[in-house]
């Protein structure tokens, strides 16, 4: 069994520790770090139909998830290092609003965003509406993704909308927003540019946006 199909194995194992060592060992021996892109991504994919179907439950999507996730750190710096350039449908500046510390709905976003071919910049929990703003110019981001399971931390939301239209980024950079807290009523009136409420919409929502 090669690097990449341990890297398979691991994901589907939900083993954060071995996905994340069988990446690095693919990279270490030369394997194109664009390859290794689309083994995660056509995992995440297999376990995203799995979870769709109800073959699967919430609790294998978060695992492989998080596995997914410590492969595509390796994966990603060495996209960086080489300078590969994959083809994404666009990049996604994704966290959770300052205040709110919830993590696995976001996660669950992110690994299908990059299952469907996304660039994702996950900026984690606890976001300020600054460090949204700096990673949406430092990554070029089409979309800024803002997730908020909190009632009292969902008004954070429309604080980064505010501050991307002062910075003058609004008319190029589309908001889409979610979690517990969000309603599509609420997000219509702080203006964002669309809710949805699952992690599957999320990802149909940002092929929107793009596409406009």
């Amino acid at each position: 069994m090669n690097h990449l199909e341990e890297l398979g194995k691991a994901i589907r194992a939900y083993d954060t520790e071995g996905a994340g060592s069988s990446a690095q060992a693919a990279m270490e021996d030369g394997v194109d770090p664009l390859e290794g892109l689309d083994v995660v991504a056509g995992v995440m994919k297999e376990i995203g139909d799995g979870f769709e179907s109800k073959e699967l439950w919430l609790f294998d999507l978060i695992g492989a998830a998080d596995a997914a996730k410590a492969a595509l750190l390796v994966i990603e710096a060495k996209v960086l290092e080489t300078g590969s350039q994959p083809d994404h449908l666009g990049t996604v500046v994704l966290g959770t609003v300052f205040g709110d510390m919830h993590n696995i709905g976001k996660t669950m976003v992110g690994a299908l965003l990059t299952a469907s071919g996304f660039r994702v910049v996950d900026l984690g929990t606890n976001v300020t509406s600054a460090e949204f703003i700096q990673a949406a110019k430092d990554n070029n981001a089409d979309i800024v993704a803002l997730s908020a399971l909190l009632t009292t931390t969902a008004v954070a939301q429309a604080k980064v909308i505010e501050t991307l239209e002062e910075e003058g980024m609004r008319d190029h950079v589309k908001v889409m927003v979610g979690g517990g807290a969000i309603t599509a009523e609420f997000a219509e009136m702080i203006g964002a540019d669309g809710y949805r409420a699952t992690a599957f919409e999320a990802v149909g929502l940002a092929s929107e946006l793009v596409g406009e």
